[in-house]
């Protein structure tokens, strides 16, 4: 059991997560969605003299109806989840889909 009572279920870190990436496969399989890519690193901050950059990793992104989604299996939303998914859309202007 992880920190917030997630089970993991093989690869993925929870078995809501585990069954949105069969989903997805799916949805790429039949042409709904095209270059599924799971766990895309995005900086926020820039590394520093002395710190480490402040990094987001979404679940899954991917391509629907010409359009970037990037999509992330929530169930607990930390404040730093919420921070993080804040920047990414006023640095990147990327809206983070939650399931």
């Amino acid at each position: 059991m992880s920190k917030y009572g997630a089970t993991k279920s093989s690869k993925y870190a929870s078995k809501r997560e585990a069954r949105r990436a069969q989903e997805l496969l799916l949805l790429q399989r039949c042409g709904d969605i095209s270059e599924m890519e799971e766990q895309v690193k995005y900086i926020l901050v820039p590394k520093q003299e002395g710190e480490r950059p402040v990094t987001y990793t979404c679940d899954f992104r991917y391509r629907q109806d010409g359009k970037i989604v990037v999509e992330d299996a929530k169930g607990v939303k930390t404040q730093q989840y919420v921070i993080r998914r804040k920047l990414m859309l006023w640095i990147h202007g990327i809206r983070i889909r939650e399931v």
